[in-house]
């Protein structure tokens, strides 16, 4: 067995993924947010997918791959498969979020969202798994590919609760933590379910090195980063009083009548 080495530029890379994590899970909540203020749910739910899933999980796993090394082994990234598990994150993100959205967080919709969400969640970080090329012969542990399963699902549920529920900036940043300690829990766990292995029916590692693959990745998100930043900004942040009824009108449907 080749020696597996997750933190070859020790914690450099798995902070900044970290952040990452929490910078995307921060920018998904706020747009929530909006969402739940404006009633408009179309563009700020796709807002929220893109900054979850690309920025929150897609992003923080390659960050977090920069670190990773086998001894001897050279890597490489097939980069439509690699994009291919991007369209995955953020479809997924979407999805789960459409379907509490449009139930209202109830009781089946939260864990058949959630479940959905985490299961594409670790589908994409296995897919980024697969785009990895390498001359080594890669070999998964089952119960730990299974605790990665579980994580992903249950930190989903709670993304997706959150998005529901959370009110201001103190309240989001706390629980943007709490998810990018999430989000890294379940990669570094995926990631310790694999071996290397010498195999001589192994072909030559081909495609695009993890530094070649970051370098655009970075930048795109960072200006689509930029644009959700602007666009959360140059919005009218959630106030309770603009739904609050005056005396002789009717209530809104943001605020139930009898209430002054």
């Amino acid at each position: 067995m080749l020696d597996i080495n997750h933190f070859t530029y020790g914690w450099v890379t798995p902070l900044l993924a970290y952040l990452m994590s929490v910078i995307g899970s921060m920018l998904a909540l706020r747009c929530m947010v909006r969402s739940r203020a404006s009633g408009m749910h179309g563009g700020w739910l796709t807002a929220a997918a893109i900054a979850l899933g690309g920025t929150g999980i897609w992003v923080m796993h390659f960050i977090a791959m920069l670190g990773f090394s086998v001894h001897g082994v050279t890597i490489r990234y097939n980069v439509p498969v690699t994009l291919f598990s991007a369209a995955v994150a953020m479809g997924v993100v979407w999805l789960g979020l459409s379907i509490v959205v449009r139930r209202g967080g109830d009781s089946v919709a939260l864990p058949v969202g959630g479940t959905i969400t985490g299961l594409g969640v670790a589908a994409m970080h296995y897919a980024g798994m697969y785009a990895m090329q390498t001359d080594a012969e890669i070999i998964y542990e089952p119960v730990v590919v299974a605790a990665s399963l579980a994580i992903a699902v249950v930190a989903s549920i709670a993304a997706l609760w959150f998005a529901l529920h959370v009110h201001g900036v103190v309240a989001t940043t706390g629980a943007a933590l709490l998810m990018g300690v999430a989000v890294t829990g379940m990669h570094y766990t995926g990631m310790f379910s694999m071996s290397a292995h010498t195999s001589a029916h192994v072909a030559h590692a081909s495609g695009a090195t993890a530094a070649q693959l970051l370098t655009p990745l970075i930048i795109g998100i960072s200006m689509v980063t930029m644009i959700l930043l602007m666009q959360i900004g140059i919005t009218e942040p959630e106030d309770p009083n603009l739904t609050r009824p005056v005396h002789g009108q009717r209530a809104s449907r943001f605020w139930p009548s009898g209430q002054n």
